[in-house]
C-alpha cells in the first residue's frame, strides 16, 4: 500500500525502564533487564494502557474489548474518521465533535498522532496500605525512559479497532526489539537507549520500523544494515536503513527551514509519446540569499552545488552538512584549484569546480557533459533521461554567467522533443512553495531556455556503491 493514500497510525510516548541490579556480572544484568522487559510488555498488554488521538477528546483503552470516549467511536469506525475529531486553529477546543478538518488537497497520506499513556488509578476495590522496609546493601540501579514510536498505515477500508490491534502488536515488538539492542549494547553497567526509527521501503513492504542503539554512529551500523537488506531482500548498493533515510512524516515541518522537493506539485507536460524522467528522492531547494549569504549575482553555482549535496545526504550518503560557500572555497584552495585569495571572494564556479568540491567533500565521483552551443542541448534527451533512470542525481548545468539545476526530463524518443525540470538558484525571495512555483523558479522549461550560442558543461554526479 503506496503511502500517497490511506492515514498513518503513529504512537509515541514514554516507558520508564527501571531496574536493580544485584551484581554487575554479565548473566545476573542480562537476566534482570529481560525481567524488566517482561513487565514493560505487561504494561502496554494491560487494560490501563491507554491511546489519545493528539488534539482532541478521543481516548482509547486498545486492551478492554475496545473501550473508547467519546462513545460515538466504535469497533467499526474508520481511521479516516478519526481526523475529524482533531482540533485545528480554525475550531475552539470545545471538547465536541469538530467537523471535518479542511486542508489542502496534498498527495500524502494523513498522519494521525497518537500519544501512549498509562491509567495510574484503578477501579474498584480497597487500596492496600504501603509497606515500608530498609536493607542496607551495594547494588546498581539502571534507569532510562524508552521513547516508544510505533507507526502503522491504513488504508480508507480500516476499521479503528482492527488498526489498534495492529498498534498494541507494534507496541510489543518494538519492545522486543528494544531489549535486543540493549542486551547486544550494554557498555559495562551503562546501557545504549534504543532509537526507533521509520523507514519507507519500496512497495510493496512500505513503512517499516527499526531501532536502532542511540549515539551510535552509522558506520558501526553497517553489519545491522546488511541483515536488514536481507530480510527485506533490498540490494546492497545503495543505503536503505542509515538514518538520514529515516522517513519523514507528511505532518512535520523540517527544522531547517528548505524546501524540500518543490518539483512535486508541478503538473508534468504532455508531449506525444513523451515520458517523464525524474530526480530520485528528496533534496533541498538552495538559492540566492539563504543562510544570511548575500550571494546574488555570484552565488548560482554554489547553490546548485548545495542542492546536489543535500541530495546526496538525505539519500544517506553523506553524513556531513551541506557546505557553506567559504568551505566550497576553501575545498577548492585545498586541492589546489584556486589561489589563497578566493576564500572570502565573490568569484564564480563552474561545473568543474562542481565535480571537485563533490569528490573531495562527499568522496562522489561525477560525469562531464560537454555542449558546445545552447541549441545542441535539445539532442542530449537520451543521455539525460538514462542518468535519472540510473543515477537519479540532480545535474548541475553552467553556461555563460548562469547556473541551474536539472531535476528531470521530459523526452519522447520517437519525436524528439524535450522538456527541462528546473529549479533556479537565482530566486532571491522567501520559502515559499507557491510563488516558487508559480513564478517558474521550479518549472518546465522548452530548448529555448538556454543561450542557443553559449557553450555549456552539466555535471552529473554518480551514486556510490554503498549499503
Amino acid at each position: 500500500m503506496s503511502t500517497d493514500t490511506g492515514t498513518i497510525l503513529r504512537v509515541r510516548g514514554p516507558l520508564e525502564f527501571k531496574c536493580l541490579l544485584e551484581t554487575t556480572d554479565a548473566p545476573h544484568m542480562h537476566k534482570v533487564i529481560s525481567r524488566t522487559f517482561e513487565m514493560l510488555h505487561t504494561q502496554v498488554k494491560s487494560e490501563s494502557c491507554v491511546l489519545t488521538v493528539c488534539d482532541s477528546p478521543v481516548f482509547i483503552w486498545p486492551n478492554q474489548s475496545f473501550n473508547a470516549t467519546p462513545k460515538d467511536i466504535t469497533p467499526e469506525t474508520s481511521c479516516e474518521d478519526l481526523q475529524q475529531w482533531i482540533q485545528t486553529d480554525e475550531y475552539e477546543g470545545t471538547g465536541k465533535r469538530s467537523g471535518k478538518k479542511k486542508s489542502k488537497k496534498t498527495s500524502s497520506a494523513s498522519v494521525v498522532n497518537l500519544r501512549l499513556m498509562m491509567e495510574v488509578t484503578t477501579k474498584g476495590g480497597p487500596l492496600s496500605a504501603p509497606v515500608l522496609s530498609r536493607t542496607l546493601k551495594t547494588s546498581h540501579f539502571l534507569s532510562t525512559t524508552l521513547q516508544m514510536d510505533c507507526a502503522v498505515h491504513t488504508n480508507s477500508r480500516c476499521m479503528v479497532k482492527d488498526a489498534f490491534e495492529r498498534l498494541s502488536e507494534a507496541l510489543s515488538h518494538q519492545l522486543c526489539e528494544m531489549e535486543k539492542v540493549m542486551l547486544q549494547q550494554m557498555k559495562g553497567t551503562t546501557p545504549l537507549v534504543p532509537e526507533p526509527l521509520h523507514f519507507l521501503l519500496p512497495e510493496p513492504k512500505g513503512l517499516v520500523t527499526v531501532v536502532y542503539p542511540a549515539g551510535v554512529p552509522d558506520s558501526q551500523l553497517e553489519s545491522q544494515r546488511k541483515e536488514l537488506h536481507q530480510q527485506f531482500e533490498l540490494p546492497d548498493d545503495q543505503p536503505f536503513f542509515r538514518r538520514a533515510n529515516a522517513f519523514h512524516f507528511p505532518n512535520e515541518p523540517y527544522k531547517d527551514g528548505y524546501l524540500r522537493n518543490p518539483h512535486l506539485v508541478l503538473t508534468h507536460p504532455s508531449l506525444e509519446n513523451g515520458k517523464v524522467y525524474l530526480v530520485q528522492g528528496i533534496y533541498s531547494y538552495h538559492h540566492y540569499m539563504q543562510d544570511h549569504t548575500d550571494d546574488n549575482g555570484w552565488g548560482c553555482a554554489y547553490r546548485s552545488l548545495q542542492t546536489i549535496c543535500s541530495w546526496f545526504q538525505q539519500q544517506g550518503y553523506a553524513e556531513r552538512p551541506v557546505p557553506t560557500h567559504k568551505e566550497i572555497q576553501q575545498t577548492l584552495v585545498d586541492v589546489g584549484d584556486k589561489q589563497k585569495s578566493f576564500v572570502g571572494s565573490r568569484q564564480w564556479i563552474g561545473s568543474i569546480e562542481v565535480q571537485v568540491v563533490l569528490n573531495q567533500l562527499l568522496e562522489v565521483t561525477s560525469k562531464i557533459m560537454f555542449v558546445s552551443q545552447g541549441s545542441e542541448l535539445g539532442s542530449k534527451g537520451r543521455e539525460l533521461a538514462n542518468h535519472f533512470l540510473t543515477e537519479g542525481t540532480p545535474i548541475m548545468i553552467g553556461g555563460g554567467v548562469l547556473a541551474h539545476t536539472i531535476l528531470g526530463v521530459s523526452w519522447s524518443e520517437t519525436t524528439g522533443q524535450i522538456r527541462y525540470l528546473i529549479l533556479d538558484p537565482h530566486y532571491t525571495g522567501a520559502e515559499d512553495l507557491q510563488v516558487i512555483t508559480d513564478k517558474g523558479w521550479c518549472g518546465w522549461k522548452g530548448p529555448d531556455f538556454w543561450d542557443q550560442t553559449a557553450y555549456y558543461n552539466l555535471c552529473l554526479p554518480q551514486r556510490p556503491k554503498v549499503i
